[in-house]
């Protein structure tokens, strides 16, 4: 049961911009504290920012300044606004609950030349 849709993932050049896209079906949304990870080839996934029920949000230093984590609860919709790309953001982008992860989706392919 897909419970997790990324999107909007894609190839470009160092110092450009992404939007990504995470769409949550069912359960009670709008409760949950609701992050980004991701995950480059041979390394751990990482966390790289949350957001709160209320819209507080948090970043991993490595992407502080130059990104900035969204939600939409009406639309059950949590976004990753992705600034000033470095080739070391390279990685697939997953979406998840911060607390009690659901089962992690296909992710969402984030590579940037440099």
């Amino acid at each position: 049961q897909v419970q997790l849709v990324e999107s909007g993932g894609g190839l470009v050049q160092a110092g450009g911009s992404l939007r990504l896209s995470c769409a949550a079906s069912g359960n009670i949304f709008s409760i949950y504290d609701m992050a980004w990870y991701r995950q480059a080839p041979e390394k751990q996934r990482e966390l790289v920012a949350t957001i709160g029920s209320g819209g507080r949000s948090t970043y991993a230093d490595s992407v502080k300044g130059r990104f900035t984590i969204s939600r939409d609860n009406a639309k059950k919709m949590v976004y990753l606004q992705m600034n000033s790309l470095k080739p070391e953001d390279t990685a697939v982008y997953y979406c998840n609950r911060r607390w009690s992860n659901l089962p992690w989706g296909q992710g969402t392919q984030v590579t940037v030349s440099s």
